[in-house]
């Protein structure tokens, strides 16, 4: 695939910069790829447009990561944490500003161990991660209640990023539908933009997953399956093949793949020339999701994190 496809132009105007008042307030482009038809609906009236699937979420929770700390010299230094290596204390981060670091420095809480390269390091943290809530750079405006960059049933605390097609659920929404849950951590990784100009060479990431046997159970034997969210669909699939129920997963969904266990998918709208919207194309069609993304842009959708969401029936 060439990766031009995956490119579109937004009006910056259209990039949410806060979430809906209500979180199932937020807009539903619903796509049915057997007729084609297209509707616009409200997240609330999700339950309506579903036909008895149950509906899996990714029920990571993302780590206060975003850590402002001084140098031991003076001046400023930022640490945002990615991933704890599973040993006590010991992470991957990115530091900043990179240049002026040297291993072996102290950053308060932080010891810097060694470099790995494009301004990550492997670090060691005193204590549990108390920064402030990573956003994406595309959100300028701060966040009053840092629990909106939070699901409403994140649990498993170790993503960088939310899963942002799990935003829009409310408790009471949830309670009207069969529901399973998966655990697949959020790297940065995911949002790296593709810069091949063939999408095959892009280097794919690899993220950390788990899920219960029983839970597994329950989603190998549904009879239809709605995955909330690109990060679901790589743990379903990736599951689907055969894989164990926990490890790390560098499934790579682009347009040809044949899917398993994913029967429908609600995703948010993503940033052009990213694996997650080669994933939306695999799923839904190249042409079609490019037109969806057009009427999306017509009809003035707000989009990525804090913004509308699609189904794709």
């Amino acid at each position: 695939m060439d990766t031009a496809q995956l490119e579109y132009e937004l009006p910056r105007e259209l990039i949410a910069q806060r979430p809906a008042e209500r979180r199932d307030e937020s807009r539903l482009l619903v796509f049915d790829r057997a007729t084609g038809d297209v509707r616009h609906r409200r997240f609330s009236e999700l339950p309506e447009e579903l036909g008895g699937e149950l509906v899996v979420v990714n029920d990571t929770r993302v780590i206060a990561a975003r850590l402002r700390l001084q140098r031991a010299g003076g001046g400023e230094a930022e640490v945002l944490l990615l991933e704890h290596s599973g040993t006590n204390g010991v992470w991957e981060g990115l530091a900043r500003p990179s240049k002026r670091l040297r291993a072996g420095d102290r950053l308060g809480p932080v010891e810097l161990l060694d470099p790995l390269g494009g301004g990550r390091w492997l670090l060691r943290l005193e204590g549990a991660p108390a920064g402030e809530t990573p956003l994406p750079p595309y959100i300028t405006e701060p966040l009053d209640d840092p629990e909106r960059y939070q699901t409403v049933y994140a649990h498993e605390e170790g993503s960088a990023a939310a899963p942002t097609a799990g935003l829009h659920f409310t408790p009471e929404l949830l309670a009207r539908l069969e529901v399973a849950r998966v655990t697949l951590h959020v790297g940065l990784d995911t949002f790296r933009p593709v810069e091949t100009e063939t999408l095959a060479d892009h280097p794919i990431h690899s993220e950390r997953y788990d899920v219960q046997p029983a839970e597994w159970e329950r989603i190998r034997e549904a009879e239809g399956v709605l995955a909330v969210g690109t990060t679901t669909v790589r743990v379903l699939e990736t599951l689907a093949r055969g894989a164990l129920l926990s490890g790390r997963t560098e499934l790579f969904i682009m347009p040809g793949f044949e899917f398993e266990r994913v029967d429908a998918l609600l995703t948010n709208f993503h940033l052009p020339r990213s694996t997650l919207l080669a994933l939306v194309m695999a799923f839904a069609g190249v042409e079609e999701t490019r037109d969806l993304y057009r009427l999306a842009i017509a009809e003035r959708y707000r989009f990525y994190s804090f913004g509308d969401a699609m189904l794709i029936l």
